[in-house]
């Protein structure tokens, strides 16, 4: 049984998920796993080569950012990095034994077909802002850019098993309770 995490950036589903992760919960973090995956997988390290330019790679290090710059203005862009790189994180996670998969992308990338439920962390539109800025030391346009590239909250909820909102009413441990609570009810 695998169980889907997911939220928009500045959400805090990547705290609860190292929350869980302290509590013995194996967690598939999906944007370290890809940034893993686009260094490794020789096959799609030429494809993003050809997409993006040999300057994506550098003294054997990708970097995130020249293509995040690219991809948030371009969204057709993003779009082609997406066919990209979710069917090989897809593949990887098949052969993965865990209990959660942790990705702000888990409805878009088809990642949930692979769930038996799903877990949504949800905040205000302002509080994700302030963290994301905070977090990433990114201006406010790119933090922008990414939220309208990922699905609301409404949605979100809509297709979730468990909403966790996230707040600041409930710390992060009361968090990960009601969803170590949730998944050992399952």
């Amino acid at each position: 049984m695998l169980i889907g995490l997911t939220g928009g950036i500045g959400s805090g589903k990547s705290t609860i998920a190292r929350e869980l992760t302290q509590r013995g919960y194996r967690v598939y973090d999906t944007d370290k796993e890809a940034k893993r995956l686009i260094m490794e997988d020789v096959m799609l390290r030429k494809q993003m080569i050809q997409l993006f330019g040999e300057d994506i790679y550098e003294n054997n290090q990708y970097h995130t950012d020249l293509v995040a710059a690219r991809v948030f203005r371009q969204p057709e862009l993003l779009q082609q990095l997406n066919a990209l790189v979710h069917p090989v994180v897809f593949h990887d996670l098949l052969h993965w034994q865990g209990d959660l998969v942790e990705s702000a992308i888990l409805y878009e990338s088809g990642l949930n077909t692979l769930c038996s439920h799903v877990i949504a962390v949800i905040a205000s539109e302002d509080i994700r802002l302030e963290r994301a800025i905070t977090r990433d030391h990114a201006n406010e346009d790119k933090v922008r850019a990414r939220m309208r590239a990922q699905m609301s909250d409404t949605e979100l909820c809509a297709k979730a098993d468990l909403v966790l909102v996230n707040d600041g009413t409930y710390t992060i441990h009361e968090l990960a309770n009601q969803a170590e609570t949730f998944i050992k009810n399952l």
